[in-house]
């Protein structure tokens, strides 16, 4: 290929949005923006304030479309669109599931070195102020009030959704749906005050003065107790017909 058609080729191929970057790729996603968001080399007090930033950063992100897509399901159960939602909730589920996974890397960090040199860093930073976990828990309520809108419109107690659940399978689904957020949730909470054991202490005050027990208070928090209560009386009524 000549000079002339290759230079022609790259013409008819290069980027053709706006912004800056060599590409459509990098222009579409933002990665000077994206990139250049963490700490510089000479910046870092410490060679893991990148893994620490990068951990936290990306959950937001992923966080942003947790909530985004609880949002939305939210949106369509007043439409009525149960399976639509219930789609939108499995998104979000797989969401919560991967900032659980990622954690695993915070784990990588020194409890020394991070203690010694990279909380000093983060000032009064604590994750109660992450904004993609505090819009997730209120958005998570508000899709939980939409469902069962719609189950008492239906005349159904959550014993009966789930008793008759052939005779309203998307109802069903979405009650195990929505308990499967709510576990999923439960277990990045679990697993975060695990991490924060293991590198600080149980037995310590995080960086805005909150003791980390008081984490350990918050991971049998349920944003549905009435999904997990209804387990009882179902197993209570199966009994009763037993006997």
């Amino acid at each position: 290929m000549s000079r002339r058609e290759q230079t022609g080729l790259e013409d008819e191929l290069g980027p053709i949005l706006p912004g800056p970057g060599a590409s459509d790729y990098e222009r579409y996603i933002r990665t000077d923006d994206l990139l250049a968001l963490q700490k510089t080399a000479d910046e870092r007090a410490h060679h893991d304030e990148l893994l620490f930033q990068v951990t936290h950063q990306s959950s937001e992100l992923w966080l942003k479309l947790v909530s985004t897509e609880v949002d939305t399901a939210t949106g369509q159960l007043g439409e009525g669109e149960l399976r639509a939602a219930n789609r939108s909730l499995r998104r979000a589920i797989l969401g919560l599931k991967l900032i659980t996974e990622q954690l695993d890397m915070l784990e990588m960090m020194s409890p020394w070195e991070y203690t010694s040199v990279v909380r000093p860093e983060l000032g009064h930073g604590s994750g109660f102020d992450s904004p993609g976990w505090n819009h997730l828990r209120r958005a998570i309520p508000a899709v939980g009030d939409a469902f069962h809108k719609l189950r008492r419109a239906e005349s159904l107690s959550l014993a009966d959704v789930y008793r008759h659940a052939r005779e309203h399978e998307d109802l069903a689904e979405l009650a195990e749906t929505l308990t499967e957020l709510d576990e999923r949730a439960g277990v990045w909470r679990i697993r975060h005050l695990r991490v924060v054991e293991r590198i600080i202490g149980g037995d310590v005050v995080g960086t805005q003065g909150t003791p980390v027990e008081l984490l350990a208070g918050l991971v049998h928090r349920k944003f549905f107790p009435e999904l997990w209560d209804v387990r009882n009386e179902l197993t209570a009524l199966a009994r009763a017909e037993e006997s």
